[in-house]
């Protein structure tokens, strides 16, 4: 079984910068997106041979994800039941035989760390989330977490320990959530990688340099462990699908480029 997530950072604009080219291309079973960007049937978008179930921020416009699959699912859910944490279309839970697959998109801190606290809300209340569904099946993780977990997962750890998606509130959720069971499945297989990024800011051509963060993941219940083949990121996506913006950002923010990353399992 082959997944693959991606934040898109706007379906419509990334659709006339290759996705369906890179769609076609990879043949994954199940294909994870977060920040869409827009409302289900905004713009009709075929997809031949998958389900499509999306779920969209009542924010036009804003956050959202989708999930691509060409297995049928046993159950879809939307959202973690909490309504304070549910009107930004940042969960999309589907159910296997085996597990469920979670898609989300984790809340940025923002600059200043202006949403910190609630981060940090969010954070529990997504973990206890995913160790209930843990409670009947294995739970697979993937998308964008907003967060370098460890200093080998960005290139300039020491000059962004206060900034968004490094501070330390938000690694030790992190490190409570992978504690709780689960692995970071790149680092099952590549525990000591380094310069292997899924961000990069558009602030002194930091994607030419390699100046990046990773911060989009596949996390998986350690009952999952033996089921993985192998674990990637596509950093060659950006050579046709890269977005520009002339506004450049300092932190993992909506508007620099990013990677696709994939699993395999065994099945």
């Amino acid at each position: 079984m082959k997944l693959v997530s991606w934040n898109v950072n706007g379906l419509r604009a990334c659709m006339g910068k290759g996705f369906m080219d890179f769609f076609t291309a990879v043949e994954a079973d199940v294909f994870c997106l977060q920040e869409t960007k827009m409302q289900e049937g905004q713009v009709v978008f075929d997809f031949p041979g998958y389900q499509q179930y999306w779920n969209s921020a009542q924010k036009k416009g804003y956050s959202g994800t989708l999930i691509l699959t060409k297995i049928n699912p046993l159950s879809v859910s939307y959202g973690i039941e909490i309504p304070e944490h549910d009107n930004e279309g940042r969960v999309i839970t589907i159910e296997f035989e085996k597990f469920y697959l979670i898609n989300v998109y984790t809340p940025n801190s923002q600059q200043e760390l202006a949403r910190l606290d609630y981060r940090m809300s969010w954070e529990d209340a997504f973990r206890n989330y995913v160790l209930s569904l843990e409670k009947a099946k294995p739970v697979m993780i993937c998308g964008d977490l907003n967060v370098a977990h460890t200093e080998i997962d960005l290139k300039n750890p020491k000059t962004n320990r206060k900034n968004a998606g490094f501070t330390d509130e938000e690694r030790k959720k992190m490190t409570a959530l992978l504690d709780s069971g689960f692995i970071d499945s790149y680092r099952y297989f590549y525990p000591d990688k380094t310069e292997a990024y899924t961000w990069w800011s558009y602030m002194r051509q930091a994607r030419s340099k390699n100046i990046g963060w990773r911060i989009d993941y596949f996390i998986v219940s350690q009952q999952l462990k033996d089921n993985l083949k192998a674990a990637y990121i596509y950093e060659e996506i950006l050579k046709t699908t890269a977005r520009t913006s002339k506004q450049p950002q300092k932190q993992p923010q909506n508007q620099s480029p990013t990677s696709a990353d994939h699993l395999l399992l065994k099945y």
